[in-house]
């Protein structure tokens, strides 16, 4: 620190001394326990051979195996920052023929987003190791119609054949090596022409969504070889949508009688009906969805028939996941997608589609009571919602975004599906023709897939506190025991920014993404985050962007997303703050109050009168453009530290001066922790680079660093992620992903 202290006095934007040489140290990780997933999960598949193996993929938190005790490991934990797109997996295949075998399409992004092309990762052993085939296109586990599927599908007959649907207008594809190699099947007549949005310059809903699912009929061939016949569904929506090749994908005729106003969803096969069954929405999903349809196409005959479970006025949805019993023939279920109110709905048939039963109704009596034909259990994810004596319409337990419905091809009273915040199952599934009354469980136990924004860690109180994007967030009282409840009055979707307050740390604000229907966009805590209240200063319709508490808790900076900065103290109306640029990240000093600190490109800016005004610090950010966290340590006034794109910045006088850190090149996410030694400089904690992109630790203010993650824990986007370390406890870091590995809690091993 005198040393650090001493170059500091010397240049505006000194550079520290050499950085010792970066070691490795070794680190158990475990989730904070959410305990019900908390994002969107697609696509859930089973093996067809190998009783109790299935796999549910993700859009942005990777891909998981289903465990004996209805709990999830995680599969991608390994991919790191340059193989982050790894963790939108757009489908999923598992070998029928050598159940160890599997096969992920990943990638992030169609559009600019995502600068990298997608790859199949191929694993011949379950999943715990894999290698990559690269492609020559983009695949977009987080873009629209990421609920279709499976565009991925392995020969039954012949496994070594894999067929890939691909977006944006490239087509089939095929290997006939196992995913090693691919090359592209031109004559399918069709790759899709729907597109969300055509007005959308962001290319994201303006993208094609390309094939739809790829379908083998095992029954059309044998063993050892190629499988003759194929049904490809295609995402166009006036037009044909459904083909079939008799030769192996060689040539491609449109399946006659199909109707055409709908994009066909799911295309599942009852081999022993020799029928396929069709779910259809009007939109690619997974948020739209107002009208659609149910078909049933048996092959033998030639004939489609419709088996749409509801019609007229009680059909105001679109038809996602769909799943066929295949231990009992002409058993079938199908989602809507999506029934936004009163509740989702699920459709059950036992005889091919003639007649179905809803997984709820409205009772005798009348609206608005339902009768509810399921007992309902969130008890491993109590903050999912009502509970099961809820019968209010418009409380969701049922779910929404439904668009992965499957039955274990081994266990009739098994099933699971994905929703928009969970996966849910039983295992009584027969009720539902007899008594009408099954079991739904919360059952995504390890599957983590929450978009967290932001963490902090206080000094006192519950240790963690998250901002989470679509769940709103939660106080953690115990790390490894999932929250009761999320933020409460207001209750927002999405969380972005939190902060406490430093000599007052039950103090806690936070900031939403809303508009004025869901309340003001900041609250405040008094009691460590257990109950809230809206901060009525701030204006209806100004949300987003950062936010800040000064250290006695009277006043709250906000960068807000549109409407530059604003301040207000004692819970007045927010005011503009004209000298803080817009966009500005902003932290306050928490040992003195009425001082707070915000950075734009290489400029540092300081205010002493409770963030009415700032002025530019005279030290430099060097030559940085984008700084991306400001923290301070919290028992010396004045002791800043500053990520940016070009490195770590240190100062140990209100920014007067700054240390640029020796050997980090670029740095994220940063925090400080409980120091090393009682009295010593609290610990540092960075994404960066420093010789090399990972998570880092420094108990010597960063002289020399520790590097804390392996190549099994790599965890995507370093540059994505946000980070906290707790004051208590030495070395105890929580780091989370913002594309949605959930909160991984870490703890050095001892």
């Amino acid at each position: 620190m005198l040393k650090l202290g001493l170059l500091a006095a010397l240049t505006a934007a000194a550079i520290s001394p050499f950085a010792n040489a970066v070691s490795s140290q070794t680190y158990t990780w475990k989730n904070v326990k959410i305990g019900g997933g908390g994002g969107f999960v697609p696509g859930i598949v089973f093996n067809p051979t190998e009783k109790g193996l299935a796999y549910a993929r993700t859009d942005i938190g990777g891909a998981y195996k289903l465990n004996a005790d209805n709990s999830w490991t995680p599969l991608l934990d390994f991919a790191d920052d340059s193989t982050w797109n790894y963790w939108g997996v757009d489908a999923l295949a598992t070998d029928p023929v050598t159940p160890s075998r599997l096969y992920l399409a990943t990638g992030m992004y169609t559009n600019s987003w995502d600068p990298n092309n997608g790859q199949i990762l191929i694993s011949a052993d379950y999943g715990k190791t894999f290698t990559a085939s690269k492609l020559p296109f983009k695949i977009g586990g987080n873009m629209p119609g990421r609920g279709l599927g499976e565009r991925l599908a392995v020969d039954p007959n012949s496994n070594g054949i894999i067929f890939f649907g691909a977006r944006s207008g490239k087509g089939l594809w095929k290997s006939t090596n196992f995913g090693v190699t691919w090359t592209q099947v031109t004559s399918l007549p069709s790759t899709g022409t729907y597109i969300a949005d055509p007005s959308d310059t962001s290319g994201y809903n303006s993208d094609k969504i390309g094939i739809s699912w790829v379908t083998f009929d095992q029954t059309s061939g044998k063993a050892g070889t190629a499988t003759p016949r194929i049904f490809v569904g295609v995402a166009n929506k006036g037009s044909t949508s459904i083909y079939v090749t008799n030769n192996g994908g060689t040539s491609w005729t449109a399946v006659p009688g199909q109707i055409t106003n709908y994009i066909p969803h799911k295309g599942v096969l009852s081999p022993s009906e020799k029928a396929l069954y069709v779910s259809y929405s009007d939109g690619a999903g997974p948020f739209d969805g107002g009208a659609g349809a149910v078909y049933r196409y048996d092959i033998t005959a030639g004939t489609w028939k419709d088996i749409t479970p509801v019609s007229g006025g009680d059909l105001y949805f679109g038809f996602g996941g769909l799943a066929v019993d295949m231990q009992k023939p002409g058993t079938i279920m199908v989602a809507a997608l999506n029934s936004w109110w009163p509740e989702g709905q699920i459709f059950r048939s036992t005889n091919s589609g003639a007649t179905w039963t809803p997984f709820w109704e409205w009772a005798p009596s009348g609206y608005p009571n339902m009768a509810k034909h399921y007992s309902y259990s969130n008890s491993l994810a109590p903050w999912l919602g009502p509970n099961y004596v809820d019968v209010t319409p418009g409380n969701k337990q049922i779910g929404w975004m439904m668009e992965a419905l499957v039955i274990d091809p081994f266990d009739s009273n098994h099933w699971l599906y994905g929703t928009g915040a969970t996966i849910y199952g039983g295992r009584d599934l027969l009720k539902w023709d007899t008594v009408r009354n099954v079991s739904l469980n919360a059952w995504a136990d390890g599957l983590e897939e929450t978009a967290v924004l932001n963490l902090i860690s206080p000094p006192s109180g519950p240790s963690l506190l998250s901002a989470v994007g679509d769940i709103g967030g939660f106080s953690h009282t115990s790390l490894g025991t999932a929250p009761k409840t999320g933020y409460t009055n207001p209750t927002w979707s999405t969380t972005v920014d939190i902060d406490f307050a430093g000599l007052k740390p039950a103090t806690i604000v936070r900031i939403g993404n809303g508009d004025s229907s869901s309340g003001k966009q900041v609250a405040l805590s008094y009691d460590s985050g257990a109950t809230w209240s809206p901060h009525y200063g701030a204006a209806d319709n100004v949300s987003g962007g950062k936010v800040a508490i000064s250290a006695d808790a009277a006043t709250v900076l906000w960068s807000t997303n549109t409407n530059g900065v604003q301040v207000s103290t004692n819970s007045a109306t927010f005011s503009n703050v004209p000298s803080l640029p817009s966009g500005a990240i902003v932290a306050s000093d928490k040992k003195t109050a009425g001082i707070f600190y915000g950075a734009s490109g290489s400029t540092f800016y300081v205010s002493t009168d409770s963030g009415k005004t700032f002025a530019a610090a005279k030290g430099s950010l060097g030559a940085s453009a984008y700084p991306a966290k400001i923290v301070l340590n919290p028992g010396v006034t004045g002791d800043v530290w500053v990520s940016t794109d070009k490195g770590l910045f240190h100062s140990t006088n209100s920014g007067a001066t700054f240390a640029a850190v020796a050997g980090v090149t670029q740095a994220w996410a940063i925090a400080l922790g409980a120091p090393a030694k009682t009295g010593g400089y609290p610990a540092v904690f960075a994404g960066a680079n420093i010789g090399g992109v990972g998570y880092y630790r420094s108990d010597d203010a960063g002289v020399s660093w520790v590097k804390i993650n392996d190549a099994a824990h790599g965890f995507a986007s370093v540059g994505g992620n946000c980070l906290t370390a707790d004051p208590r406890v030495y070395g105890r870091y929580v780091d989370l992903s913002s594309f949605a590995s959930g909160i991984c809690g870490l703890k050095r091993r001892v």
